[in-house]
């Protein structure tokens, strides 16, 4: 892997290709493998597809990661929560793939992300030492999945002063200090989909957004261009359904308990801010926390809920009160000053596709947060190949296992996955990521494409301003999202390739600008 002065060959996404190849997609040659769905799990099916040499289009009805995928914590997680249920095949699956994106695959994108649970009087002894040897079992994961000590330092206990200089807005009174443990974060998610995408793209997969599947059969589907309203076939001698939370819609037999995961957005003087992030016990249950989650940009989230959803999917989930409520009252179980409602200036809701194994008539279903975060891959009568549950960690061995499916059902001719060791889209050693010249911000979301992005600001200073103030996405990040990362209006541009959306009073402030920027890079409309 050497740095780049620009995109990686044949990996850019806009407007101009998303024509192309959609002219050349619908009514048109067979294609080997069809994706349904571009979140992690879509994306990496087309990318495991496209790397073992089949051709590949995938689809999806909004934008890349525009479902779960840009809802989640944003962490990369090493099981510790399944390995303390019993659940071990899928805590040693967790800490693998979490080793595979902070060591190989994408290393600019996910980095160690310190954690404190603070030994508050909330906390008996009896339960800090049953999570002091759940950390301990954490780090003996770790070294199991064969993760490098350098990448994830081993957790430690901290004096009360340790404790309060990492989390400052903690209440003094009874702290005995903190547990310190690390698991790996993501930079942003809807990042990590894009990149994905655009590797899969450098593969030669077709990547159309805004492009819905009607139905699905054993040799296609009936697409419908969401932008002109014109339809056809999608031809394809295997199909994969990826579409999350929705999948049940397009196969039948495929059954869903989907469980919404709340978060709030603070801004950082809202606690300290914090350098680390916090565990804090959820009172009455055994192994359920609320995470304190600072961000690169300033903001600080706060989550998250499992809450079971009924009735209709929403194309986006929105925050109930009862979950801002929630959150806010475990937060404030350990500050010294509470966080107020009119604190929270925004909220995200995402909708886990948990496959619901219960039977049809065993009358109460188990809780969401009781579901087994295993993910299942499923074939239906006609052939369709349908990848539900599991969580963003392990979305790499989702796409795996659903692509060797769909290669043993339809007998393509392709060997094994090579994406363990396949590096996205501006992933780099470490040694090289820090010796690019561009902010370690920028190195942070575009790997060795920083320097081109910087580039873009140094060649029209008004493009290496920041979009709004107090927030430092710059005008360049966002005409490089829509020159190479597939954005084709606002929305995309503000809530999935930047998170400025996640703030209403921040998306309305800086929506003018980012028209701007539209217009410009796109004159035609997109």
């Amino acid at each position: 892997m050497t740095p780049l002065s620009g995109p990686a060959p044949g990996s850019s996404l806009s407007a101009a290709r998303r024509a192309r190849e959609l002219t050349a997609s619908v009514n048109g040659d067979v294609v080997d493998v069809l994706v349904v769905g571009l979140g992690a799990t879509g994306a990496g099916a087309a990318l495991d597809a496209a790397a073992r040499g089949l051709s590949v289009v995938a689809v999806d009805a909004h934008d890349l990661a525009f479902g779960t995928s840009r809802f989640s914590s944003k962490l990369i997680h090493g099981g510790l929560r399944y390995l303390a249920s019993g659940q071990l095949g899928v805590a040693h699956e967790s800490a693998v793939e979490r080793g595979v994106l902070m060591e190989r695959t994408a290393p600019h994108l996910v980095r160690a992300q310190p954690f404190v649970l603070p030994l508050t009087p909330l906390v008996s002894r009896g339960r800090a030492a049953l999570a002091r040897a759940g950390f301990g079992a954490g780090d003996t994961l770790r070294l199991a999945a064969g993760t490098a000590r350098a990448t994830l330092p081993p957790p430690r206990r901290l004096s009360a002063v340790e404790t309060h200089r990492l989390a400052p807005a903690l209440r003094d009174d009874g702290l005995r200090g903190g547990l310190l443990s690390w698991d790996g974060r993501l930079t942003d998610d809807a990042r990590l989909v894009t990149a994905l995408a655009r590797t899969a793209a450098g593969r030669g997969a077709r990547v159309l957004t805004r492009v819905r599947a009607l139905r699905l059969g054993s040799t296609g589907a009936l697409v419908r261009d969401e932008l002109t309203g014109e339809e056809g076939e999608i031809r394809a001698r295997a199909v994969i359904n990826a579409s999350g939370v929705w999948a049940g819609g397009l196969v039948d037999g495929v059954r869903i308990r989907p469980s919404r995961g709340t978060h709030l957005v603070l801004r950082p003087e809202s606690l300290g801010p914090p350098t680390a992030g916090l565990h804090i016990p959820v009172p009455g249950e055994s192994n359920r926390f609320v995470l304190v989650l600072p961000q690169d940009d300033g903001r600080i989230y706060v989550g998250l809920t499992d809450e079971p959803v009924d009735g209709d999917i929403p194309d986006v989930a929105e925050a109930p009160e009862t979950d801002v409520g929630f959150l806010l009252d475990v937060l404030c179980s350990v500050l010294h000053v509470p966080v107020r409602r009119a604190d929270v200036v925004g909220a995200f809701a995402g909708l886990r596709p948990l496959l619901d194994t219960a039977p049809a008539r065993s009358g109460t279903a188990p809780r969401t947060a009781d579901l087994s975060r295993r993910h299942a891959v499923l074939t239906s009568s006609e052939g369709v190949v349908t990848v539900v549950g599991g969580k963003l960690t392990t979305y790499r061995r989702m796409a795996e296992d659903a692509v060797d499916t769909a290669v043993r059902v339809r007998r393509l001719p392709a060997g094994p996955s090579p994406t363990a060791s396949l590096p996205l889209v501006g992933a780099a050693p470490p040694r090289v990521l820090a010796g690019l010249s561009a902010p370690r911000r920028l190195v942070g979301r575009y790997g060795t494409e920083a320097p081109a992005v910087r580039a873009l600001g140094e060649r029209d200073p008004r493009l290496g301003e920041p979009v709004l103030p107090g927030h430092p996405v710059t005008g360049a990040e966002l005409l490089w999202s829509l020159r190479h990362e597939g954005a084709l209006d606002e929305a995309d541009v503000l809530d999935r390739r930047t998170r400025i959306g996640l703030v209403p009073a921040d998306r309305a402030r800086a929506l003018d600008a980012v028209r701007e920027l539209v217009d410009r890079a796109l004159p035609s409309g997109g």
